[in-house]
C-alpha cells in the first residue's frame, strides 16, 4: 500500500474522527432547518420534524462515542454505527416525504386529509383538524430538489458512510 494513498487514510485515521464527523453533519443539518424555520419563515410539516429526530439522536450517540473512543474502541465504534444508522432512519422518512411531495403515495393521518369526507360536519372536522403546513407543499427547492430530498441524499450518504468506516475500518 502507498503511503498517502486514500486508503491509508482511511485505515489511519484518528479514532475520534468518525464520531465528530456524525455529530458535526447532524448538527449542520439541523442548524440548517432552524434556520429555514426561523430565519427563512418557513414552517415545517410534521414530516419535516420527524427527521429532525434522528439528526438529534446521531449528535448524542456521536458525542458519546466521541468520549469513549480513547477508553472504549469497541464501544465507540458500536456507538458510531448506531449514529449512522440514525443518519440513515432520517433519510428513509425523507424519502417517503418525498413520496407525499410527489404524490406517489399519501402521507400520515398528520400530514392532513387523508379520505374524503361523507357529511359537512366530517367536511369541518376535517378541515379543522388540518396542518398548518400539509406534507404535500414543497417550501423551498434548488434544481428540482426538495428540502426532503436533500435530506434523504446527504443523510443517506452520510449514514452509510458512517456504518461502512465504523463497521469495516480500522483494524
Amino acid at each position: 500500500m502507498q503511503t498517502g494513498s486514500v486508503t491509508s487514510l482511511i485505515e489511519d485515521r484518528p479514532a475520534w474522527l468518525v464520531p465528530a464527523a456524525v455529530s458535526v453533519f447532524s448538527a449542520a443539518m439541523l442548524g440548517g432547518a432552524f434556520a429555514f424555520q426561523y430565519l427563512g419563515g418557513l414552517a415545517p410539516c410534521v414530516l419535516c420534524l420527524y427527521q429532525r429526530w434522528p439528526h438529534a439522536a446521531a449528535i448524542l450517540l456521536g458525542l458519546l462515542a466521541l468520549v469513549l473512543a480513547s477508553r472504549n474502541a469497541t464501544a465507540s465504534r458500536w456507538l458510531t454505527v448506531l449514529g449512522g444508522l440514525a443518519l440513515l432512519t432520517s433519510a428513509g422518512i425523507g424519502l417517503f416525504h418525498v413520496g407525499v411531495e410527489q404524490l406517489w403515495w399519501e402521507g400520515t393521518a398528520e400530514c392532513g386529509a387523508t379520505g374524503t369526507p361523507d357529511s359537512l360536519e366530517a367536511l369541518k372536522q376535517q378541515l379543522m383538524a388540518q396542518p398548518i403546513v400539509r406534507c404535500t407543499d414543497i417550501a423551498w427547492e434548488m434544481f428540482g430538489i426538495s428540502m426532503a430530498g436533500y435530506n434523504f441524499l446527504l443523510s443517506a450518504a452520510a449514514g452509510l458512510l458512517a456504518v461502512a468506516l465504523s463497521i469495516g475500518g480500522r483494524r
